[in-house]
């Protein structure tokens, strides 16, 4: 079987979460939840002259970093794993300063990616809101019939950021003809034409858009020609 190596740098200090109750060779107390070996034999962390540091327990990795970082002295807490075989780290000891310090960086990082995510945010907004004017003034030249708050509620549903649908395309950002037609086309297939309702009813996709062609051909005629198509 091989040795029980601990992975760590040579220069760094390792603490033991011990799997049995051990107790200090120096001052006897005992059973120790972290124990340092010294010369092979326990000792307990005020004997180890570690007993100021507090555990930082593993998970948040920039805490961890900038603790270490901030701290005169640290040390690497790591427990065996019997399953696996090796020494597995549990967290690490830092001052308890050092750790105040290091929890202030992070949260002055915290608010400051917050603070850059909302200017995201808006900017996307405002990004997605000139999109959705333009697919919509863009239906409106196509066909000028189209009412004009339909036109708004066909370029906002289609432009979704993130939704996958045509207004997010490539041809749709680039508001092409084909595109703006297929977003209207949708909206006039689901909303002017029993379409839904032969899905509900069982009628194969591809026979229910049969049925309905003809009516959404003609709600787009008219539209394109200046006229108000249908309503329903």
């Amino acid at each position: 079987m091989a040795p029980r190596t601990t992975p760590l740098p040579a220069n760094g200090i390792v603490v033991h979460q011990p799997l049995r109750g051990r107790h200090c060779a120096g001052c006897r107390r005992g059973p120790l939840p972290l124990l340092v070996m010294e010369n092979g034999v326990p000792r307990c962390l005020d004997c180890a002259d570690l007993g100021h540091l507090v555990l930082l327990p593993r998970g948040d990795t920039a805490l961890t970093r900038r603790s270490r970082e901030e701290s005169t002295l640290s040390a690497v807490v790591v427990r065996f794993n019997r399953r696996r075989g090796r020494y597995e780290r549990q967290g690490v000891l830092v001052e308890e300063d050092a750790l105040a310090r290091a929890e202030r960086r992070c949260l002055a990082d915290a608010e400051a990616r917050r603070r850059r995510r909302s200017r995201d945010a808006r900017r996307r907004a405002a990004e997605d809101a000139r999109f959705a004017e333009a697919f919509a003034a863009e239906i409106r030249r196509l066909f000028p019939g189209c009412p004009a708050e339909r036109a708004r509620a066909v370029a906002t549903h289609a432009s979704v950021r993130g939704s996958g649908r045509v207004g997010r395309s490539a041809a749709g950002r680039a508001l092409s003809e084909g595109a703006v037609t297929a977003a209207l086309t949708a909206s006039v297939r689901h909303l002017d034409t029993p379409y839904d309702r032969l899905l509900m009813s069982g009628v194969p996709r591809d026979e229910a858009r049969r049925r309905i062609a003809a009516a959404v051909q003609t709600v787009l005629r008219g539209w394109s020609e200046g006229g108000l198509g249908s309503t329903g």
